[in-house]
């Protein structure tokens, strides 16, 4: 089983992730090999070309390609499966409300395919009549949530857009990156970044990964890795989670 992975901000992902697939094969009784990338878009051109089986991805491009994928599990942090787009800025800039105090500022994404770190911020200043060009001074992709939390922490950018996942999951394990910082905004909540398989998945393969993973709350194993991963487990979801985002992405597109 072929499992993609976009950067992942765990500092001990290649010992996490090993745990991980061993886990995974003793419950599905099949090789898995993780494959990762440094965007969603690599992640999703080898998914789309039925090279990888399954992906963990954003809902931005699951509902771009939604027709092309099936969801097969959704994180659950906090008792919900949904997570925010958190707007930061440099925890010494105390002077900023709101995105519309950053007017002429630096602001940093993740990436292009990311819906918290891109969709998010560009239709919040859509919803002001305003766009990122004539809006900011500059912008520029960081291609990794942490990467937006150490860039607005050390000034780099004077405002970014950040998973709340992440910079909630930072603030645990590395408190010393998120003080550096400080949420300005918080957006409305969205679904959280599904687990997709892609569409010429076998109905058992499919049933098996799902039942792994929906599974690992249950069991010591899994849960001591859901801890790693600062997750309370993960659900099968419904598609209506993801609906927000597709409002937003119809909206950016019918503009453009």
């Amino acid at each position: 089983m072929r499992i993609g992975l976009s950067p992942v901000f765990l500092d001990d992902q290649l010992s996490f992730l090993n745990d991980w697939r061993d886990y995974l094969q003793g419950r599905i009784g099949r090789a898995v090999r993780f494959v990762q990338r440094g965007s969603y878009r690599e992640i999703m051109d080898l998914l789309l070309e039925q090279k990888l089986d399954f992906a963990w991805i954003c809902g931005y491009p699951y509902v771009r390609n939604r027709a092309r994928l099936r969801l097969l599990a959704v994180p659950v942090m906090e008792g919900r499966p949904q997570y925010q787009s958190y707007l930061i800025v440099p925890a010494t800039d105390r002077t900023t409300n709101s995105i519309l105090d950053l007017r002429g500022k630096v602001f940093a994404y993740s990436d292009p395919d990311s819906n918290s770190g891109f969709l998010y911020p560009r239709y919040a200043l859509m919803q002001l009549k305003e766009t990122p060009e004539r809006f900011f001074a500059r912008t520029f992709f960081t291609w990794a949530h942490r990467k937006i939390v150490e860039a607005v922490g050390s000034n780099l950018a004077q405002g970014g857009a950040v998973d709340s996942y992440v910079w909630e999951t930072l603030r645990l394990y590395h408190p010393e990156l998120t003080v550096r910082t400080r949420i300005v905004e918080k957006s409305p909540y969205f679904g959280h970044t599904p687990v997709v398989a892609r569409a010429g998945v076998s109905r058992a393969e499919f049933d098996t990964m799902q039942e792994a993973l929906l599974g690992m709350s249950q069991n010591a194993a899994g849960k001591a890795l859901l801890k790693r991963l600062n997750l309370d487990g993960f659900v099968a979801g419904d598609d209506a989670l993801f609906d927000g985002i597709a409002r937003m992405m119809r909206a950016l597109d019918a503009r453009s």
